[in-house]
């Protein structure tokens, strides 16, 4: 005769059937109220035929089984249990001891619960996820993920053998989310959640907020605990008191896993901790002010580049760990080297194992596919007017800058999030609710979020690959802006290739391609992209694009650097365009270093050093980057020999002096050529693209030039000199 206090089998059967949202209202200790206090403590172990607790003093009491699905239960006098563990026996003689992850208390409170289904929880992976702690005096690991529709939620792993009907977890209420205190578990364990949806199916899925995942194609999650010991405060606490938009700023665009391989080595890349030494020092002898990652946000699919992301906590675990991520970030602070990372809210892939359908239905995703779907990519396209969606996109920056100290965002594909109808036809979308083709709900979501971001941290760049002409993507939300720093400028790249794709005899008919973008130069906030997009998918590197024989190619480009760096606008350079790349870029394969053997390959590397070197030093080139009073034509309309000239100036109190940008963009020197001059006195020649020290012809400009009292240009000096073929020199009065 059973002498334990019986349990309904009804919630006994739904336990063992793994149907129960709550099994902590079964298992482990429940104390009954009444005259004589006592305490039932129940254990399940599917397939077990003993069972007895093991206190912490040596005492042993039998357990009785009250299920045959393998559920026990013990009456221990008093209203309190002492400590213990349970001692488990199977038919086959195995017997091992095991803690009862039902005895403890959540580790989630009330706030937690009330901010994550509010979508305000500003730390939400504090809150979701897998969290190696100390929980009532024990160690383990807390798991807690988000899944509303879910009947029940268990988390499996390498711990309990991947059995599902070891380790159900309770759901917390109205919130959605499902918590579970595993003793024993500790950093390195792979687990996932095995969630049973509504219509009866099993699916697992990895952990939306893990902080590490297992090496592709495995897709399991990894406990994680950061034990990094950083040592960028210095650097940090100047980022906070720097405006970055008036500052210089040069990118080197890098693909982790294609700038260098190792061929002795199975043409491996690089891990982490190797990049934290040779990309580091290499992006530091090239003078950028900051490296921009393609994204590293774990993926599992390696021709994405990184843009199907499906692990938005998680760097890559393809070239290392977190920590030896860390590493890498702390190395370039270290140099004076700001890193910005691509960020993907745009979209996620369908795989299985991941975000679509977490919980059985459209939860991160909209369920119509005319909103959640996308065609061009074959991705899901996130719910934006969902608010713990938001939320947790929200987090995955935040915690990319608050806990990796990543410098800036470059938010990918913003017009797929702007434009309900974006690559649609015309019965493909769902008109806004005032019948327009705004993504509203995507709208108020970017501005939230730039707002969040610089409100937090001050001095962090958010930049905008946006490709339309939607109005103030890069000015401030409370203006109506988007609110983001910076925005790539598209059309200026587009305008400025097409026009240096061009064989020279003909650029005269398209003179004012390299003008137009002037006309909207100060609308936005631009960076001036020549990213890996203009070096893939047949498009051929930039070197390839140049007309003319080898010589001439690499003039021309040479000449593109010079224009691009002396430009109004931020700079920015995808890795192997620096070395004069004749292929284009493949993701899996190293850049071809072995071309620097070659002068004139070696010549566009060090003209790039140079631009950057100068770009620093002369205030005029950055200071008035966003400002038209930093800038003015001195002739935009010499069409006929395909030259340009232009004044750089320096706007505020940073110092400085003048620059004056000249461009020949034709085979052939202009002797004795005239341009207007704002200062009289000595100009120097600050930088010849033709200079033989970067393999051009050498034509002779002169150290030094006087500026004669005749107008020319609406100036009041002038000099003349000779312009060098397929050339661009700047000039500034001597110091």
């Amino acid at each position: 005769m059973t002498t334990v206090p019986r349990q309904p089998d009804v919630e006994l059967d739904r336990l063992v059937a793994g149907e129960h949202g709550d099994p902590h209202r079964v298992l482990g200790p429940h104390t009954s109220k009444g005259k004589r206090a006592s305490t039932v403590v129940r254990g399940y172990r599917p397939d077990a035929s003993a069972m007895t607790m093991v206190f912490d003093d040596g005492a042993r009491q039998a357990m009785e089984q009250v299920h045959p699905g393998g559920v026990f239960a013990a009456e221990v006098p008093g209203g309190e249990v002492a400590p213990y563990r349970l001692e488990v026996a199977y038919p086959d003689g195995q017997t091992f001891a095991v803690d009862d992850p039902y005895r403890f208390w959540p580790t989630l409170g009330d706030v937690d619960l009330h901010l994550i289904g509010e979508g305000r929880h500003e730390r939400l992976w504090d809150a979701l996820g897998a969290h190696v702690r100390t929980h009532q005096g024990v160690s383990g690991t807390s798991f807690a993920v988000w899944a509303p529709s879910a009947r029940a939620v268990r988390v499996v792993g390498d711990f309990n053998g991947w059995d599902g009907r070891l380790h159900p977890m309770r759901s917390l209420g109205s919130s959605g989310v499902w918590e579970l205190f595993v003793p024993g578990v500790g950093a390195g364990a792979r687990y996932k959640f095995e969630l049973l949806t509504q219509d009866g199916d099993l699916v697992l899925k990895a952990d939306p907020l893990a902080f590490a995942t297992e090496l592709p194609p495995a897709t399991a999650s990894v406990v994680n605990e950061s034990s990094y010991e950083w040592g960028d405060a210095e650097w940090l606490e100047a980022r906070r008191s720097t405006d970055p938009l008036h500052q210089p700023l040069s990118v080197y665009e890098v693909h982790l896993g294609s700038w260098r391989k190792v061929p002795e080595d199975g043409d491996r890349s690089l891990t982490y901790r190797e990049l934290a030494v040779e990309l580091v020092d290499y992006v530091a002898e090239q003078g950028f002010t900051h490296v921009e990652l393609l994204p590293v946000a774990e993926h599992p699919y390696d021709p994405s580049w990184g843009y199907q992301v499906t692990g938005y906590f998680a760097p890559t675990s393809r070239f290392g760990t977190p920590d030896d991520f860390r590493a890498l970030v702390d190395a370039f602070h270290a140099r004076g080297i700001g890193v910005i990372v691509d960020w993907v809210p745009a979209h996620f892939p369908k795989d299985a194992f991941a975000l679509a359908r977490f919980d059985g239905t459209a939860l991160y995703e909209h369920a119509d596919p005319r909103q959640g779907e996308h065609p061009d990519w074959g991705t899901l396209v996130p719910n934006f007017g969902r608010s713990e969606v938001r939320s947790f996109l929200a987090a995955s920056g935040q915690y990319w800058v608050e806990e990796l100290h990543i410098d800036g965002l470059r938010v990918d594909a913003v017009a797929s999030m702007l434009y309900l109808d974006y690559s649609r036809k015309a019965d493909e979308w769902v008109p806004n609710r005032h019948g327009g083709r705004e993504n509203l709900e995507a709208v108020s979501f970017l501005q939230e979020f730039n707002t969040f971001m610089h409100g937090r941290h001050p001095g962090v760049l958010t930049i905008a690959e946006e490709s339309t002409a939607w109005p103030g993507v890069s000015r401030p939300v409370y203006v109506g802006g988007l609110g983001f720093g910076h925005k790539w400028n598209m059309g200026w790249m587009h305008d400025t290739l097409e026009y240096f794709s061009n064989d020279p005899i003909h650029r005269r008919f398209h003179h004012h391609q390299l003008t137009f973008g002037l006309l909207y130069a100060f609308t936005e906030n631009f960076v001036l992209p020549l990213s890996h997009d203009e070096v893939v998918h047949g498009k051929g590197s930039l070197l390839a694009k140049m007309p003319g024989d080898a010589w001439q190619q690499l003039a021309n480009l040479r000449a593109l650097y010079g224009w691009m760096w002396g430009h109004p606008g931020k700079q920015l350079l995808f890795m192997g365009c620096e070395l004069a790349q004749g292929r284009e870029w493949a993701h899996d394969r190293s850049l071809d270093w072995h071309l620097l053997e070659d002068p004139g390959h070696a010549g566009v590397q060090a003209l790039v050093r140079e631009l950057n070197r100068l770009h620093r030093s002369e205030p005029a080139l950055w200071s008035g980057d966003f400002d038209p009073a930093g800038f003015r034509w001195i002739d935009a309309n010499d069409a006929e020999q395909s030259c340009y000239s232009f004044l750089r100036v320096p706007v505020g109190d940073v110092g400085g002096r003048p620059v004056s940008c000249l461009a020949n963009l034709t085979p052939v020197p202009r002797f004795g050529y005239r341009v207007g001059l704002p200062l009289a006195g000595s100009w120097e020649v600050l930088l010849n693209t033709d200079a033989t020290c970067f393999a051009g012809s050498g034509t002779d400009v002169g150290p030094v030039l006087e500026a004669e009292a005749r107008p020319w240009h609406g100036e009041d000096h002038s000099v003349v000199l000779t312009l060098p073929p397929l050339g661009v020199v700047w000039l500034a009065p001597v110091r």
